[in-house]
């Protein structure tokens, strides 16, 4: 059930990381295109802001959830030596 949960928490972070970086893209080669965002910098700039912050849960699950796990079954491994 742990990894279950870990690796759908994954999955919805990177998703979303490729959704805000297709935005990026669709602004940096289109954005005579798009109307409604009269500032492209700023807006390109609250994209990278979900990109980092999506980033930056993925980055936590798999230096605390995973490594965490990893080192639990190390040692259940050296006991049972």
């Amino acid at each position: 059930m742990r990894e279950m949960l870990l690796s759908a928490l994954k999955s919805y972070y990177v998703g979303n990381i490729n959704k805000h970086i297709a935005n990026v893209e669709v602004y940096l080669r289109t954005s005579v295109g798009i109307g409604e965002h009269s500032d492209i910098q700023e807006s390109i700039d609250k994209e990278l802001e979900k990109v980092a912050m999506f980033d930056d849960k993925l980055t936590i699950i798999m230096k605390y959830f995973e490594r965490r796990q990893e080192n639990e079954e190390e040692k259940k491994e050296s006991k049972s030596k």
